[in-house]
């Protein structure tokens, strides 16, 4: 896999989460508090964030990227 492309699928994710915590707060402003559609797009966001981390864990792991430092 090159780097363009693992960059674009951590980039996917983070717009996914994005996507769905501003779908979070649309629910939370326009339902008022009636439906459970803010809880189901917050937990989506939550298990998004989760799997994320563990995907670039994994990938570390497995040695498909590799962290570096800071450089400063």
């Amino acid at each position: 896999m090159n780097d363009s492309l693992k960059t674009l699928l951590i980039v996917a994710f983070l717009l996914v989460i994005l996507w769905n915590l501003g779908a979070g707060l649309y629910y939370m402003l326009v339902d008022k508090g009636q439906t459970k559609r803010t809880v189901n797009a917050l937990t989506r966001r939550i298990a998004l964030s989760v799997a994320l981390i563990l995907l670039v864990v994994l990938a570390i792991w497995m040695g498909w990227i590799t962290p570096h430092g800071i450089q400063g």
